[in-house]
Protein backbone atom coordinates (compact mmCIF):
# COMPACT_ATOMS: atom_id res chain seq x y z
CA UNK A 1 0.00 0.00 0.00
CA UNK A 2 1.37 3.52 -0.91
CA UNK A 3 1.55 6.08 1.69
CA UNK A 4 1.28 9.56 0.54
CA UNK A 5 4.66 10.31 1.06
CA UNK A 6 5.47 7.90 -1.86
CA UNK A 7 2.59 8.70 -4.55
CA UNK A 8 4.58 11.15 -6.90
CA UNK A 9 3.19 14.70 -6.78
CA UNK A 10 0.82 16.21 -8.92
CA UNK A 11 2.84 18.87 -10.54
CA UNK A 12 6.83 19.41 -10.94
CA UNK A 13 8.43 21.44 -7.68
CA UNK A 14 10.33 24.09 -9.07
CA UNK A 15 12.57 26.38 -7.50
CA UNK A 16 12.60 30.22 -5.83
CA UNK A 17 12.07 32.51 -8.45
CA UNK A 18 11.90 30.04 -12.03
CA UNK A 19 7.90 31.26 -11.61
CA UNK A 20 5.22 28.88 -12.15
CA UNK A 21 3.70 26.61 -15.22
CA UNK A 22 0.27 25.64 -15.65
CA UNK A 23 -1.98 24.59 -17.92
CA UNK A 24 -5.18 26.61 -18.93
CA UNK A 25 -8.64 25.89 -19.13
CA UNK A 26 -8.66 26.27 -22.93
CA UNK A 27 -5.74 23.53 -23.00
CA UNK A 28 -2.54 26.37 -23.50
CA UNK A 29 0.08 26.43 -21.11
CA UNK A 30 1.15 29.89 -19.02
CA UNK A 31 3.89 30.32 -17.25
CA UNK A 32 4.42 33.55 -15.04
CA UNK A 33 7.27 35.25 -13.38
CA UNK A 34 8.69 38.17 -11.92
CA UNK A 35 11.20 39.95 -14.34
CA UNK A 36 13.34 43.31 -14.32
CA UNK A 37 10.89 46.34 -15.62
CA UNK A 38 11.91 49.91 -16.12
CA UNK A 39 12.91 52.28 -13.11
CA UNK A 40 14.33 49.53 -11.48
CA UNK A 41 11.13 47.72 -10.51
CA UNK A 42 10.02 43.99 -10.76
CA UNK A 43 6.66 42.86 -13.17
CA UNK A 44 5.41 39.80 -13.17
CA UNK A 45 5.03 38.74 -16.47
CA UNK A 46 2.91 35.90 -18.17
CA UNK A 47 3.84 33.88 -21.33
CA UNK A 48 1.67 31.56 -23.21
CA UNK A 49 2.84 28.38 -25.48
CA UNK A 50 0.83 25.61 -27.21
CA UNK A 51 3.10 23.15 -24.85
CA UNK A 52 4.93 23.22 -21.75
CA UNK A 53 8.45 23.15 -22.79
CA UNK A 54 7.51 26.31 -25.22
CA UNK A 55 6.09 28.44 -22.12
CA UNK A 56 8.70 27.24 -20.11
CA UNK A 57 11.30 28.19 -22.78
CA UNK A 58 9.97 31.73 -23.43
CA UNK A 59 10.02 32.54 -18.98
CA UNK A 60 13.66 31.53 -18.98
CA UNK A 61 14.31 33.49 -21.67
CA UNK A 62 12.62 36.50 -20.20
CA UNK A 63 14.13 35.55 -16.62
CA UNK A 64 17.99 35.03 -18.09
CA UNK A 65 17.49 38.52 -19.87
CA UNK A 66 16.40 39.84 -16.50
CA UNK A 67 19.15 38.44 -14.76
CA UNK A 68 21.39 40.03 -17.09
CA UNK A 69 19.71 43.37 -16.17
CA UNK A 70 17.90 43.83 -19.04
CA UNK A 71 14.77 45.14 -18.49
CA UNK A 72 11.53 43.86 -19.86
CA UNK A 73 8.52 46.29 -20.28
CA UNK A 74 4.62 44.45 -19.51
CA UNK A 75 1.46 45.58 -21.16
CA UNK A 76 0.60 47.53 -18.45
CA UNK A 77 3.55 50.32 -19.49
CA UNK A 78 2.58 53.23 -20.86
CA UNK A 79 3.66 53.57 -25.02
CA UNK A 80 6.38 56.24 -23.79
CA UNK A 81 7.71 53.23 -21.48
CA UNK A 82 7.75 50.81 -23.97
CA UNK A 83 9.07 52.72 -26.94
CA UNK A 84 11.97 54.07 -24.93
CA UNK A 85 12.42 50.81 -23.60
CA UNK A 86 12.17 49.39 -27.10
CA UNK A 87 14.65 51.92 -28.47
CA UNK A 88 17.73 51.82 -25.93
CA UNK A 89 17.21 47.50 -25.29
CA UNK A 90 16.07 46.20 -28.48
CA UNK A 91 16.26 48.56 -31.49
CA UNK A 92 19.76 50.01 -30.67
CA UNK A 93 21.68 46.35 -31.29
CA UNK A 94 20.94 46.36 -35.10
CA UNK A 95 20.26 49.55 -35.80
CA UNK A 96 22.92 51.81 -37.46
CA UNK A 97 23.68 55.00 -35.31
CA UNK A 98 22.25 57.88 -37.39
CA UNK A 99 19.15 55.96 -38.02
CA UNK A 100 19.05 54.75 -33.96
CA UNK A 101 19.27 59.00 -33.60
CA UNK A 102 16.50 59.51 -35.74
CA UNK A 103 14.57 57.13 -33.86
CA UNK A 104 15.15 58.72 -30.67
CA UNK A 105 13.73 62.53 -31.96
CA UNK A 106 11.17 61.00 -33.75
CA UNK A 107 9.74 59.20 -30.40
CA UNK A 108 10.80 62.26 -28.29
CA UNK A 109 9.18 65.23 -30.63
CA UNK A 110 6.28 62.83 -31.61
CA UNK A 111 5.44 59.91 -30.08
CA UNK A 112 5.89 60.53 -26.77
CA UNK A 113 3.75 64.02 -26.87
CA UNK A 114 1.26 62.31 -28.57
CA UNK A 115 0.70 58.55 -27.27
CA UNK A 116 3.07 58.56 -24.03
CA UNK A 117 0.78 58.76 -21.43
CA UNK A 118 -1.35 55.92 -23.07
CA UNK A 119 -1.24 51.78 -21.57
CA UNK A 120 0.32 50.21 -24.73
CA UNK A 121 -1.83 47.33 -23.60
CA UNK A 122 -5.16 49.90 -24.02
CA UNK A 123 -4.18 51.44 -27.41
CA UNK A 124 -6.31 51.30 -30.05
CA UNK A 125 -5.98 51.66 -33.50
CA UNK A 126 -8.52 54.64 -33.23
CA UNK A 127 -6.05 56.47 -31.05
CA UNK A 128 -2.92 55.96 -33.54
CA UNK A 129 -5.09 56.70 -36.73
CA UNK A 130 -6.31 60.30 -34.62
CA UNK A 131 -2.92 60.46 -33.38
CA UNK A 132 -1.84 60.59 -36.84
CA UNK A 133 -4.44 62.80 -38.08
CA UNK A 134 -2.92 65.45 -35.21
CA UNK A 135 0.68 65.02 -36.57
CA UNK A 136 -1.11 66.28 -40.05
CA UNK A 137 -2.72 69.15 -38.77
CA UNK A 138 -1.23 70.52 -35.91
CA UNK A 139 1.48 73.33 -36.43
CA UNK A 140 4.36 72.03 -35.09
CA UNK A 141 5.82 75.69 -34.07
CA UNK A 142 3.00 75.55 -31.93
CA UNK A 143 3.04 71.89 -30.67
CA UNK A 144 6.41 71.52 -29.25
CA UNK A 145 6.46 75.47 -28.24
CA UNK A 146 9.32 76.70 -30.24
CA UNK A 147 7.05 79.87 -30.34
CA UNK A 148 7.25 80.16 -26.94
CA UNK A 149 11.04 82.06 -26.61
CA UNK A 150 10.89 83.80 -29.88
CA UNK A 151 7.34 85.42 -29.43
CA UNK A 152 6.21 84.17 -32.83
CA UNK A 153 3.54 81.71 -34.50
CA UNK A 154 0.76 80.99 -31.90
CA UNK A 155 2.78 83.03 -29.17
CA UNK A 156 1.10 86.40 -31.43
CA UNK A 157 -1.37 84.90 -32.47
CA UNK A 158 -0.58 84.48 -36.33
CA UNK A 159 0.33 80.56 -36.53
CA UNK A 160 2.28 79.81 -39.53
CA UNK A 161 0.95 76.22 -40.37
CA UNK A 162 4.10 74.46 -40.55
CA UNK A 163 2.63 70.91 -40.44
CA UNK A 164 4.75 67.48 -40.86
CA UNK A 165 5.23 66.22 -44.15
CA UNK A 166 3.42 63.62 -45.42
CA UNK A 167 7.02 61.44 -45.43
CA UNK A 168 7.22 62.27 -41.81
CA UNK A 169 4.09 61.43 -40.41
CA UNK A 170 4.73 58.10 -42.33
CA UNK A 171 8.02 57.63 -40.96
CA UNK A 172 6.53 58.10 -37.09
CA UNK A 173 3.87 55.50 -38.21
CA UNK A 174 6.74 53.17 -39.04
CA UNK A 175 8.65 53.11 -35.82
CA UNK A 176 5.83 52.69 -33.82
CA UNK A 177 5.10 49.84 -35.75
CA UNK A 178 7.91 48.32 -35.02
CA UNK A 179 7.89 49.14 -31.35
CA UNK A 180 4.65 47.58 -30.58
CA UNK A 181 5.59 44.41 -33.06
CA UNK A 182 8.12 43.62 -30.77
CA UNK A 183 6.15 43.78 -28.10
CA UNK A 184 3.64 41.20 -30.29
CA UNK A 185 6.56 38.99 -30.28
CA UNK A 186 7.29 39.28 -26.68
CA UNK A 187 4.15 38.26 -26.10
CA UNK A 188 3.02 41.64 -24.42
CA UNK A 189 0.62 41.92 -27.16
CA UNK A 190 -1.93 40.22 -28.89
CA UNK A 191 -2.19 42.31 -31.96
CA UNK A 192 0.08 45.06 -33.30
CA UNK A 193 -2.75 47.45 -34.05
CA UNK A 194 -0.64 50.17 -35.64
CA UNK A 195 -0.74 47.70 -38.63
CA UNK A 196 -4.28 48.17 -38.62
CA UNK A 197 -3.97 51.69 -39.54
CA UNK A 198 -3.57 52.65 -42.97
CA UNK A 199 -1.44 55.99 -44.08
CA UNK A 200 -1.50 57.00 -47.72
CA UNK A 201 1.80 56.37 -49.28
CA UNK A 202 3.82 59.45 -49.70
CA UNK A 203 4.49 61.06 -52.95
CA UNK A 204 8.56 59.62 -54.18
CA UNK A 205 10.80 62.82 -53.91
CA UNK A 206 10.84 64.52 -57.02
CA UNK A 207 14.41 65.08 -58.66
CA UNK A 208 15.63 66.36 -62.14
CA UNK A 209 18.57 64.03 -62.96
CA UNK A 210 21.09 65.58 -65.16
CA UNK A 211 20.73 65.59 -69.36
CA UNK A 212 22.99 64.27 -71.61
CA UNK A 213 24.45 67.49 -72.39
CA UNK A 214 24.53 69.28 -68.78
CA UNK A 215 26.38 65.81 -67.41
CA UNK A 216 28.96 66.35 -70.42
CA UNK A 217 29.24 69.98 -68.91
CA UNK A 218 29.53 69.26 -65.10
CA UNK A 219 32.37 66.26 -66.43
CA UNK A 220 34.16 68.89 -68.60
CA UNK A 221 34.59 71.80 -66.13
CA UNK A 222 35.18 68.75 -63.34
CA UNK A 223 38.17 67.77 -65.17
CA UNK A 224 40.39 70.82 -63.62
CA UNK A 225 39.11 70.21 -60.27
CA UNK A 226 41.47 68.31 -57.38
CA UNK A 227 38.45 65.44 -56.92
CA UNK A 228 37.86 65.04 -60.79
CA UNK A 229 37.73 61.06 -60.62
CA UNK A 230 35.12 61.18 -57.79
CA UNK A 231 32.83 62.86 -59.63
CA UNK A 232 33.57 60.70 -62.85
CA UNK A 233 32.64 57.99 -60.77
CA UNK A 234 30.12 59.58 -59.52
CA UNK A 235 28.14 60.04 -62.61
CA UNK A 236 29.36 57.07 -64.16
CA UNK A 237 28.67 54.04 -62.03
CA UNK A 238 26.30 55.59 -59.49
CA UNK A 239 27.78 54.94 -56.32
CA UNK A 240 26.78 56.66 -53.40
CA UNK A 241 28.25 59.53 -51.88
CA UNK A 242 29.39 57.99 -48.26
CA UNK A 243 30.67 54.63 -50.69
CA UNK A 244 32.71 57.30 -52.59
CA UNK A 245 34.21 58.72 -49.53
CA UNK A 246 34.62 55.33 -47.81
CA UNK A 247 36.85 53.97 -50.86
CA UNK A 248 40.24 52.29 -50.46
CA UNK A 249 42.73 51.97 -52.63
CA UNK A 250 43.05 48.52 -51.83
CA UNK A 251 39.20 47.90 -53.16
CA UNK A 252 40.36 48.70 -56.65
CA UNK A 253 41.87 46.74 -59.23
CA UNK A 254 42.55 48.64 -61.52
CA UNK A 255 44.44 46.09 -63.75
CA UNK A 256 41.40 44.09 -64.60
CA UNK A 257 38.53 47.76 -64.20
CA UNK A 258 37.13 46.55 -61.11
CA UNK A 259 36.11 47.59 -57.29
CA UNK A 260 34.33 46.34 -54.42
CA UNK A 261 31.75 48.22 -52.35
CA UNK A 262 31.67 47.25 -49.07
CA UNK A 263 31.84 50.25 -46.68
CA UNK A 264 30.74 53.79 -46.19
CA UNK A 265 32.18 56.63 -44.45
CA UNK A 266 29.55 58.73 -42.54
CA UNK A 267 29.79 61.11 -39.72
CA UNK A 268 28.10 59.98 -36.33
CA UNK A 269 27.55 62.18 -33.24
CA UNK A 270 29.73 60.14 -31.40
CA UNK A 271 32.37 58.60 -33.65
CA UNK A 272 32.40 61.48 -36.06
CA UNK A 273 33.81 60.59 -39.25
CA UNK A 274 33.26 56.65 -39.39
CA UNK A 275 34.05 53.84 -41.62
CA UNK A 276 30.65 51.90 -41.63
CA UNK A 277 29.13 49.09 -43.38
CA UNK A 278 27.32 49.51 -46.44
CA UNK A 279 23.20 51.08 -46.10
CA UNK A 280 22.14 47.10 -46.53
CA UNK A 281 23.77 43.78 -47.56
CA UNK A 282 22.61 44.33 -51.21
CA UNK A 283 24.71 47.58 -51.24
CA UNK A 284 27.87 45.21 -50.97
CA UNK A 285 28.67 44.55 -54.88
CA UNK A 286 31.46 44.51 -57.22
CA UNK A 287 30.63 47.08 -60.25
CA UNK A 288 32.97 46.83 -63.41
CA UNK A 289 34.57 50.78 -64.02
CA UNK A 290 34.48 52.29 -67.16
CA UNK A 291 38.06 52.96 -69.06
CA UNK A 292 37.39 56.77 -68.20
CA UNK A 293 37.18 56.09 -64.29
CA UNK A 294 40.34 54.04 -64.66
CA UNK A 295 42.31 56.97 -66.53
CA UNK A 296 41.04 59.46 -64.12
CA UNK A 297 41.84 57.36 -61.02
CA UNK A 298 45.26 56.62 -62.07
CA UNK A 299 45.95 60.26 -62.58
CA UNK A 300 44.52 60.66 -59.04
CA UNK A 301 46.81 58.30 -57.20
CA UNK A 302 49.80 60.13 -59.44
CA UNK A 303 48.29 63.91 -57.77
CA UNK A 304 48.17 62.01 -54.37
CA UNK A 305 51.84 60.93 -54.18
CA UNK A 306 52.80 64.66 -54.84
CA UNK A 307 50.55 65.64 -52.15
CA UNK A 308 51.95 63.05 -50.00
CA UNK A 309 55.56 64.01 -50.99
CA UNK A 310 54.83 67.48 -50.23
CA UNK A 311 53.12 67.34 -46.94
CA UNK A 312 55.88 64.71 -45.49
CA UNK A 313 55.41 64.68 -41.66
CA UNK A 314 52.02 66.25 -41.21
CA UNK A 315 50.74 63.33 -44.00
CA UNK A 316 47.51 61.21 -42.82
CA UNK A 317 47.94 57.47 -44.34
CA UNK A 318 44.54 56.40 -44.19
CA UNK A 319 44.50 54.30 -47.36
CA UNK A 320 41.31 56.35 -48.39
CA UNK A 321 41.58 56.88 -52.46
CA UNK A 322 39.51 60.67 -51.86
CA UNK A 323 41.06 62.75 -49.12
CA UNK A 324 42.03 66.16 -48.11
CA UNK A 325 45.26 67.50 -49.12
CA UNK A 326 46.89 66.18 -46.15
CA UNK A 327 45.22 62.35 -46.27
CA UNK A 328 42.73 62.59 -43.84
CA UNK A 329 39.09 61.99 -44.93
CA UNK A 330 36.46 64.09 -46.56
CA UNK A 331 33.68 65.65 -44.24
CA UNK A 332 30.34 64.45 -46.60
CA UNK A 333 29.21 67.91 -45.68
CA UNK A 334 32.15 69.47 -46.76
CA UNK A 335 32.52 67.42 -50.07
CA UNK A 336 28.33 68.93 -50.69
CA UNK A 337 29.56 72.35 -50.81
CA UNK A 338 32.77 71.40 -52.69
CA UNK A 339 29.66 69.90 -55.37
CA UNK A 340 27.54 72.97 -55.50
CA UNK A 341 30.37 75.71 -56.20
CA UNK A 342 31.19 73.16 -59.00
CA UNK A 343 27.72 73.49 -60.49
CA UNK A 344 28.19 77.11 -60.26
CA UNK A 345 31.11 77.34 -62.06
CA UNK A 346 29.72 74.60 -64.88
CA UNK A 347 26.99 77.25 -65.05
CA UNK A 348 24.26 74.54 -64.21
CA UNK A 349 21.22 74.58 -61.82
CA UNK A 350 21.69 73.47 -58.20
CA UNK A 351 21.01 69.76 -57.72
CA UNK A 352 21.66 67.33 -54.60
CA UNK A 353 24.49 65.13 -54.98
CA UNK A 354 22.82 62.37 -54.38
CA UNK A 355 21.23 63.51 -57.45
CA UNK A 356 24.40 62.28 -59.87
CA UNK A 357 23.04 58.73 -58.75
CA UNK A 358 19.46 59.20 -60.52
CA UNK A 359 21.14 60.80 -63.31
CA UNK A 360 23.68 57.44 -63.46
CA UNK A 361 20.08 55.25 -63.52
CA UNK A 362 18.25 57.54 -65.93
CA UNK A 363 20.86 58.08 -68.51
CA UNK A 364 21.71 54.89 -68.08
CA UNK A 365 17.81 53.17 -68.46
CA UNK A 366 17.20 55.81 -71.78
CA UNK A 367 20.13 53.96 -73.16
CA UNK A 368 17.63 50.90 -73.38
CA UNK A 369 20.20 49.28 -70.33
CA UNK A 370 17.82 46.71 -68.75
CA UNK A 371 16.42 47.11 -65.34
CA UNK A 372 17.71 44.41 -63.63
CA UNK A 373 21.64 45.31 -64.38
CA UNK A 374 20.75 49.03 -63.37
CA UNK A 375 19.15 47.58 -59.80
CA UNK A 376 22.98 45.29 -59.32
CA UNK A 377 25.18 48.70 -60.27
CA UNK A 378 22.99 50.48 -58.02
CA UNK A 379 23.14 47.90 -55.29
CA UNK A 380 19.42 48.59 -54.58
CA UNK A 381 17.84 45.25 -52.37
CA UNK A 382 15.02 44.79 -54.83
CA UNK A 383 13.86 45.34 -58.45
CA UNK A 384 10.97 47.02 -57.10
CA UNK A 385 12.74 49.90 -55.60
CA UNK A 386 14.82 50.30 -58.83
CA UNK A 387 11.52 50.31 -60.82
CA UNK A 388 9.52 52.56 -58.26
CA UNK A 389 11.97 55.17 -58.14
CA UNK A 390 12.25 55.17 -61.91
CA UNK A 391 9.07 55.51 -63.19
CA UNK A 392 8.99 58.26 -64.48
CA UNK A 393 11.81 56.95 -67.18
CA UNK A 394 9.93 53.96 -67.59
CA UNK A 395 6.64 55.45 -68.51
CA UNK A 396 8.75 57.88 -71.29
CA UNK A 397 10.52 54.18 -72.56
CA UNK A 398 6.66 52.86 -73.01
CA UNK A 399 5.93 56.31 -74.84
CA UNK A 400 8.64 55.84 -77.55
CA UNK A 401 7.84 51.91 -77.30
CA UNK A 402 4.25 52.52 -78.21
CA UNK A 403 5.02 55.02 -80.94
CA UNK A 404 7.15 52.75 -82.30
CA UNK A 405 4.48 50.15 -82.66
CA UNK A 406 2.47 53.09 -83.71
CA UNK A 407 5.04 53.46 -87.16
CA UNK A 408 4.83 49.94 -87.75
CA UNK A 409 0.97 49.43 -87.71
CA UNK A 410 0.46 52.62 -89.43
CA UNK A 411 2.48 51.28 -92.12
CA UNK A 412 0.50 49.96 -95.34
CA UNK A 413 -0.26 46.48 -96.21
CA UNK A 414 1.96 46.31 -99.74
CA UNK A 415 4.66 47.76 -97.55
CA UNK A 416 7.46 45.14 -98.57
CA UNK A 417 9.14 45.55 -95.15
CA UNK A 418 5.71 44.08 -93.42
CA UNK A 419 6.41 40.98 -92.10
CA UNK A 420 4.35 38.17 -93.94
CA UNK A 421 0.97 36.63 -91.85
CA UNK A 422 2.23 33.16 -90.94
CA UNK A 423 4.89 34.31 -89.37
CA UNK A 424 4.46 33.62 -85.64
CA UNK A 425 6.18 36.37 -82.75
CA UNK A 426 7.20 34.39 -79.76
Amino acid sequence: MTTPRDAAPSRRVRANGDGTVYQRKDGRWEAAGYVLAPGNTRKRVRVYGTTRKEALAKLTEKIAASNRGLPIAAADSTVGAYVTYWLDSVAVHHLRENTHTRYATCIRLHLIPGLGAKKVARLTARDVRTFLDQLRTTCQCCAQERDADRQCCCAIGQCCGKTLSPLTVTYVHSVLKSALEHAVREDELPRNVARNVKTTSPRPRRFQPLTTTEARQLLRVAGADRLHALYELALRTGLRKGELLGLHWEDLDLDSGTASIHRSLQRTRTGGLTTLHTKTRASERRIALPTECINSLKSHRERQEEERNATKVGWKDSGLIFTTPTGGPLDPANMTRRFGRLLERAGLRRIRFHDLRHSTATLLLEQGVELVVVKELLGHAHIGVTAGVYAHVRLRLQRQAIDTLGDALGAGDDDPDSPPAAVVVR
